[in-house]
């Protein structure tokens, strides 16, 4: 089988790119970890906001049939006297 000889500057543009590769994955593996924890802690902010939300109009409904509630109360005293 007859040898090949390959072009010293392909060589070094191989090395180069597996040098590269290898250099800069453990750098996009972090930022990979990163935005993935960016995105989780801003689902939780969107989830807290939404159930303050939720839970204010819950407040408001709560507060509209309690003053429902006592001022029935105090109709009803009224007719009886």
């Amino acid at each position: 089988m007859p040898t090949q000889s390959v072009d010293s500057a392909i060589t070094e543009a191989v090395i180069f790119t597996n040098n590269t590769i290898f250099g800069e994955s453990p750098n996009m593996a972090l930022a990979s970890v990163q935005q993935v924890a960016a995105h989780a802690i801003g689902l939780a902010m969107e989830n807290a906001v939404a159930n303050q939300q939720n839970l204010n109009v819950m407040m408001t409904a709560t507060v509209a049939s309690s003053v429902a509630a006592v001022a029935s109360l105090g109709e009803a005293d009224n007719a009886k006297s």
